[in-house]
């Protein structure tokens, strides 16, 4: 699977690799159940972290299409909230 980190780049991923990021998706959706800007970012952060570690980064002139496009690590409680209101699995599917 091929991730789009929003300003950042995109990073290969194996099936094991995604399925691992399932907790990492649940700890960014509870922050933003519970309105706290400083669990997200942490929680944000740990999830893009454990991408960035388990993926193999594409050169940046690599033209793959997005499986799945996650947001940088600063967003905002607002922007995950549209982010997650417009998805019924949250950010990683599965």
């Amino acid at each position: 699977m091929i991730v789009r980190i929003l300003n950042e780049g995109q990073w290969h991923l194996t099936d094991e690799a995604v399925q691992g990021l399932n907790a990492f998706d649940d700890a960014v959706e509870q922050a933003v159940t519970a309105g706290d800007q400083g669990q997200l970012t942490k929680a944000l952060h740990a999830l893009l972290d454990r991408i960035r570690t388990t993926g193999t980064q594409l050169p940046d002139d690599s033209l793959e299409d997005s499986d799945l496009i996650l947001p940088d690590a600063d967003s905002t409680l607002e922007e995950m909230r549209q982010l997650l209101s417009e998805s019924e699995e949250g950010l990683i599917p599965g």
